[in-house]
Formats: C-alpha cells, sequence, structure tokens
C-alpha cells in the first residue's frame, strides 16, 4: 500500500496508525501547493480533491479521508488491537472522535494555515482553544479513549502538534501536554516522524 502524505500534515494521523499496526506503507510525498507528487505526477489523479491522506490499495484502488483510512489500517491488523471491536458503543466512540477532531477541530485551522485574514486568524484561534478545551475536560485517562492508544489518538496528537505553529497557547491543558508527550515517545509515533522528516 502506498500512503500519500505531506509532513506533519492530517497524514501523519494514518502513518502513525500504520506504523503502530507493524504495516509497512510505501510513501510518496506530495507538494500542497503545487499539487505534485515528488515523482513529478499529478497529485490530483490519484486524489482529485487534491489534498492528503490518500491510500492506493495493492489493487490500485484509492481510499481517501484520514479518519476512514486509519479504520482501515487497524483493520488490517486486528492483533494490533488499534481500534475497539466492531459493533461495540466503544466502536462507535472512536467514530465520535474522529468526527469531531475532523470536523470541528482540525477544520478550525483552516485560516491559520490558507492565509485568512488578521481577524479570521484571530477568531479560529479562539474556536481551536475552545475545541481543545473540550477534549482536555473530556479524556477518558492517558488517552483520549482510556489507558490505552487507539486510532483516534495518533489523529489528535497530529492537530494539537499544530497549535505551536500557529500561535495557540497550549499552556492551560495539563493532559494535553502529558498526552502528546506520551505520544512523541512512542515507538511508531517516533517512527512515523522521522520518516516524515519531522525529528
Amino acid at each position: 500500500m502506498k500512503l500519500f502524505y505531506a509532513p506533519g500534515a492530517c497524514s501523519l494521523s494514518p502513518h502513525i496508525v500504520a506504523c503502530e499496526a507493524g504495516i509497512d506503507l510505501e510513501l510518496c510525498q506530495v507538494n500542497l501547493k503545487t499539487k505534485e507528487t515528488e515523482s513529478g505526477g499529478d497529485y490530483t489523479e490519484v486524489n482529485p480533491k487534491g489534498y492528503v491522506p490518500a491510500l492506493q490499495l495493492e489493487g490500485g484502488e484509492v481510499l481517501t479521508e484520514g479518519p476512514a483510512i486509519v479504520q482501515f489500517l487497524a483493520e488490517q491488523k486486528p492483533d494490533a488491537k488499534l481500534a475497539p471491536e466492531y459493533g461495540s458503543l466503544d466502536h462507535y466512540r472512536v467514530l465520535e472522535w474522529l468526527n469531531y477532531l475532523s470536523t470541528e477541530v482540525h477544520k478550525s485551522f483552516v485560516p491559520l494555515f490558507w492565509n485568512g485574514s488578521e481577524e479570521e486568524k484571530d477568531r479560529a484561534r479562539k474556536a481551536v482553544s475552545k475545541r481543545f478545551q473540550y477534549v482536555e475536560e473530556h479524556m477518558a485517562g492517558d488517552y483520549l479513549m482510556g489507558d490505552d492508544f487507539c486510532i483516534a489518538d495518533a489523529y489528535l496528537f497530529t492537530v494539537y502538534n499544530w497549535c505551536g505553529m500557529v500561535g495557540v497557547d497550549t499552556g492551560t491543558w495539563p493532559k494535553l501536554k502529558a498526552f502528546a508527550e506520551r505520544m512523541a515517545a512512542r515507538p511508531g509515533v517516533k517512527k512515523a516522524m522521522q520518516e516524515e522528516g519531522l525529528v
């Protein structure tokens, strides 16, 4: 399988999940401004949406959208126990977190990355802070769902790391700070970040 990614972008989340599951992926870096792959190809031919991640499967089919990709990867290696059993309430809790992180947290960063006005950026920082405050108050343990890592943690770690890049103050979130440190120490996270040149 081939993962199309941009270093540190939301594609880091499935990259982390693959490393945690012990799934070897071929990596292909994408320039998000030019929509060109590292080999010079037109990325929109792989993913017409034009953004990462995209996972090209062995048969050539392409799966897009991070929450779908991390769930797919977890199901390839059920023994790794990166997602709760299908049909359980915890399975839907993970989907709940993935949707919240995707639609509320991730999307709140858009003006901060894509040339928003100062007014838009101020509003975005407030929105991001409000949403992370919710996460801070609702973490169930060392990780989002309790004391065990799950696929939603990879996404949370990815978007939390953007805060420092765009001037969002994280000083009032001790649980999230400890979570990020815990995540950064995980071998799978280290491997993904090294492969993307982030550490």
